[in-house]
């Protein structure tokens, strides 16, 4: 008896203080989905909880890493006449107490048509490790933007169609965070939490970047800018 009234004394105030945690961190979360509800609807778009629906749409890393992933706080709508929305994306690595969560922000645009894989990596430790364990790094006439960015792509002859010499100082001049090209998306994302000061100036980001694919390019897969309006699924579940 006194062997559990002693047990109870240890393990009551953990389980408190790991309730009032929780319910904290609840608690905080739900504020914040308060904000980015106001935040979306401020913009005249919608706002979700989860998407989950977005969870297994893209392939490349960061969305194949991991597990438990999560798309949350998602606030879609028109940006410019395309369909576009901007979430939080978490996944977990590792297991029990070794394991770690990583919080990203991403911005997603719908492009009039699918164009093949192609992605602009900022030229840090991370792309040179890549390369040096024989990464694909297209290499392009601009030495300033190769400095910079490092390119993969799919099709490299539409990789070097698509980054002609405007895409390319618009490259140099844009933050270093990834642009990639996957199926009917442009997309873009960071490490940390949803910044509502952050939404226009990525959405406009991703906007010039499509606004820059040569006409000729989106002839070569089935649309024609001066046609009118593409077919592409858009960014809804």
């Amino acid at each position: 008896m006194i062997e559990l009234w002693i047990t109870l004394v240890i393990v009551a105030p953990i389980v408190a203080i790991a309730t009032v945690i929780l319910v904290a961190k609840h608690s905080m979360r739900n504020r914040r989905g308060r904000e980015l509800e106001r935040v979306a609807r401020s913009m005249g778009w919608e706002f979700q909880k989860r998407a989950q629906h977005l969870e297994g749409r893209w392939r490349g890393q960061p969305f194949n890493v991991g597990h438990s992933r999560r798309v949350s706080f998602v606030l879609s709508g028109q940006y410019e006449g395309r369909s576009a929305a901007v979430f939080e994306y978490t996944y977990t690595t590792g297991f029990g107490q070794g394991q770690s969560t990583t919080l990203l922000t991403v911005a997603v645009m719908s492009l009039p048509a699918p164009l093949p894989d192609l992605e602009l990596t900022h030229e840090g430790l991370g792309a040179k490790l890549a390369k040096s364990l024989g990464a694909q790094d297209i290499q392009f006439e601009s030495e300033e933007f190769n400095r910079r960015w490092r390119v993969e792509a799919a099709v490299p002859r539409a990789a070097h169609d698509i980054v002609h010499p405007r895409f390319m100082e618009f490259m140099v001049a844009s933050p270093p965070e990834p642009l990639r090209f996957e199926g009917v998306d442009v997309l873009t994302w960071h490490l940390g939490p949803l910044d509502p000061r952050g939404i226009h100036p990525r959405l406009a980001r991703l906007a010039r970047a499509v606004d820059l694919v040569p006409r000729h390019v989106w002839q070569d897969y089935g649309y024609d800018p001066h046609a009118g309006a593409g077919g592409a699924p858009g960014l809804k579940g």
